[in-house]
C-alpha cells in the first residue's frame, strides 16, 4: 500500500508499531528561534512533537516574522569606560562600537 493512499488511522497505527508517537502541542502562543543575527518569531504556529524511540523532534508550521538583532552595548560597559577615561557616555559608546565591544581597546583608544 502506498503511503499517499493510507488513511490517517492506518498511518498512526503503523507509526506506533515502529515506536513513533506524534502529537500536536495545544495552545501554542508564540515560538521564537533566536540566532546571533536574527530572530524568527512565529506568532501563530502549529507545533507537532514526534517521539521516535526517545528522540524528540519538534516541527513548526507557520509564517515567521524575521527581526534583525541590534548590537546593543551594555550600560555597564559604557559606565566602566566612562569611569576609566573621564569621557562622556556618548564618546564611550562610540568607542565601544568602533572596537566591537572590546572594553580594553575602547579605553586605550580614548586615553591615547
Amino acid at each position: 500500500m502506498m503511503p499517499g493512499r493510507m488513511n490517517p488511522r492506518q498511518m498512526n497505527q503503523m507509526m506506533r508499531k515502529l515506536g513513533i508517537n506524534v502529537k500536536e502541542i495545544e495552545n501554542v502562543q508564540k515560538v521564537i528561534i533566536q540566532t546571533n543575527s536574527k530572530q524568527y518569531i512565529f506568532d501563530e504556529a502549529n507545533v507537532t512533537l514526534m517521539d521516535a524511540q526517545g528522540q524528540k523532534t519538534y516541527q513548526i508550521t507557520g509564517k515567521p516574522r524575521i527581526v534583525e538583532n541590534k548590537e546593543e552595548i551594555p550600560k555597564e560597559d559604557i559606565d566602566l569606560v566612562v569611569e576609566q577615561t573621564g569621557k562622556s557616555a556618548v564618546e564611550a559608546k562610540k568607542a565601544l562600537k568602533e572596537t566591537k565591544g572590546d572594553i580594553a581597546e575602547a579605553i586605550i583608544k580614548l586615553t591615547s
